[in-house]
């Protein structure tokens, strides 16, 4: 996939995950600083533990700072918004939840797809369970370490399919690199495996069972 692109694509994620964090602890009644916090690790709690798994010290977040940059200049503009009272419009509501959807979407795709190229690239590129996880983990690790600061049960436990989606699209990628060795072919089948399950079960209004369902 296009380097330009998969950038442009993470950075919409971020922005999403940003605001995600920002609402959940704005919901929690915490500060400008539980705001700035929740946002920060939302966005970038993911890849954070992917390189610790893999050693790869310092983690990108701190040698490229961009990401952290761009988060916190979300969350302080999402604090704005709610401090100040400003609702979305209900006629947009419709239009405004969609478009999180798919920033979401489109998000924990690229971040599974950089996840699993980050794990081949390295020194245990050869240990496809490991970078199966490692694309997992850089696609829904930050979330949940939100939902744990904000005192909830992780939303990928209670979620529709959205940590099934990532599993698939991590999974789908590592055995397509494996026998074509191709990172086009790869990152495309993984990235929309994601976006195809994403849409499906939103469309369908999938979960998975529980034991009372």
């Amino acid at each position: 996939m296009n380097s330009a692109i998969m950038v442009l694509i993470e950075n919409i994620g971020i922005i999403a995950f940003a605001i995600s964090g920002a609402v959940v602890a704005a919901k929690k009644d915490m500060d400008i600083f539980g705001i700035n916090l929740l946002a920060l690790v939302t966005a970038t709690g993911g890849g954070l533990i992917r390189d610790i798994i893999i050693d790869n010290i310092p983690p990108a977040m701190f040698v490229n700072p961009a990401y952290t940059i761009i988060t916190l200049i979300t969350a302080n503009l999402a604090f704005l918004v709610m401090r100040y009272k400003k609702p979305v419009p209900k006629a947009v509501t419709p239009f405004y939840d969609t478009l999180i959807f798919w920033l979401d979407t489109l998000g924990l795709a690229a971040f599974t797809v950089d996840g699993s190229f980050t794990g081949i690239a390295s020194p245990y590129g050869d240990n496809l369970f490991l970078v199966a996880f490692l694309g997992i983990v850089t696609g829904i690790g930050g979330g949940m370490i939100r939902d744990v600061l904000a005192d909830d049960i992780p939303a990928v436990l209670t979620k529709h399919v959205y940590a099934i989606a990532c599993i698939a699209g991590s999974v789908v990628l590592v055995l397509l690199w494996k026998y074509t060795a191709s990172e086009l072919i790869s990152s495309l089948a993984g990235f929309f495996t994601i976006v195809i399950i994403r849409f499906l079960a939103m469309h369908f209004k999938w979960n998975l069972p529980t034991i009372n369902q």
